[in-house]
């Protein structure tokens, strides 16, 4: 058998095993996609409330060596302030124009100034590394089995908020809390069109070299602070 005939052989295989339409292609990817979800669901059991959700959210984080708070929408703001202002925080980025980053800021002690992502980064590349001590962010939603944060970054907030300051704080709803992955992705309908990136933070930055010594920061944000806001009234 020559190279040549086994590369037709080949291509015919596939030829005949390629689907003769978009509707017969849509259905097999309809099947697919409910074998997928049943397989989950069979795993998953019943589904967990929103109070085991946040148990395992807190659970899993922590022992990534995050620092987790549950809290109401109300209190949370004195909380991140007084933590801030306890750490020795001078400046922190966040977004003015979201909800939550507005009532932070009335939150804050004057000893604390805020920085918004308001110009291109090569113009204050230097002044973001160098003097901003922190940045704060709004989880879109949360994966409870693994302690998960899903943040889709946008031009108020872009990833460079979780992933420069050398603290990230990050709020997150327990009515926006998930199961586990697969179940965020079916109730978020990302397969019907997703935001250019999303950023899934599972705990502070880390790292180890070959002797497995683990170190903290080297790639990211050395503190990772979780506000899980309980109440489901003010939920967004």
């Amino acid at each position: 058998m020559t190279s040549m005939s086994a590369r037709e052989r080949m291509i015919g295989r596939l030829r005949a095993a390629a689907p003769t339409s978009g509707a017969a292609l849509s259905g097999d990817t309809q099947k697919l996609d409910q074998r997928i979800d049943e397989h989950f669901d069979s795993r998953r059991g019943q589904a967990p409330s929103i109070e085991a959700m946040v148990a395992s959210m807190q659970a899993a984080l922590t022992a990534s060596h995050a620092d987790v708070i549950c809290t109401d929408a109300a209190s949370w703001p004195a909380w991140v302030a007084r933590r801030l202002a306890d750490e020795g925080v001078r400046r922190l980025l966040l977004d003015r124009d979201c909800p939550e980053g507005a009532a932070l800021a009335r939150a804050l002690p004057s000893s604390i100034d805020t920085v918004t992502f308001d110009r291109p980064l090569e113009a204050w590349k230097a002044e973001l590394f160098d003097t901003v001590d922190a940045g704060f962010t709004v989880a879109r939603s949360g994966l409870a089995a693994t302690g998960t944060l899903v943040l889709a970054p946008d031009a108020g907030s872009p990833r460079t908020m979780s992933l420069v300051p050398p603290t990230h704080i990050a709020l997150v709803y327990a009515s926006t809390l998930h199961p586990d992955l697969h179940a965020a992705a079916r109730a978020e309908h990302w397969s019907d069109g997703m935001p250019t990136n999303l950023v899934m933070v599972s705990g502070p930055s880390k790292t180890s070299d070959i002797q497995q010594t683990l170190a903290y920061g080297a790639h990211g944000p050395r503190r990772l602070w979780v506000v899980i806001v309980t109440d489901g009234e003010t939920a967004r």
